[in-house]
């Protein structure tokens, strides 16, 4: 049970950045454990509505791009995007989500 709260502290350790960037992390694992759970469903069970796994993957992928774009954007030390506010960058990652999440309802048919 100790093991948890070290894991814990090293992570926190381990980045520099200050609670909201550490939010964006926690989300991108959240995505990847999901893609995890469906390649493993899929290797285990099948692959019978292969539209239904390729839309679920997809849209893991995806969104976790689009959280890495938004994390880009929003870190304070990127000075390429010093112009960019994190209120317009959060309304494009919205917007740019809701256009995958379209793309990938019609893909499922």
């Amino acid at each position: 049970i100790s093991f948890i709260p070290y894991l814990f502290k090293r992570f926190q350790n381990f980045l520099p950045f200050p609670g909201r960037i550490e939010r964006f992390t926690f989300y991108l694992l959240d995505y990847n454990l999901c893609f995890d759970k469906q390649v493993v469903y899929m290797a285990v069970v099948g692959s019978f509505p292969f539209n239904s796994f390729l839309s679920g993957v997809l849209s893991c992928i995806g969104t976790a791009v689009l959280a890495v774009c938004l994390r880009i954007q929003v870190n304070k030390d990127n000075k390429e995007f010093k112009d960019v506010a994190p209120e317009r960058a959060f309304a494009d990652f919205i917007l740019c989500n809701l256009v995958l999440h379209l793309v990938i309802m019609n893909f499922l048919g």
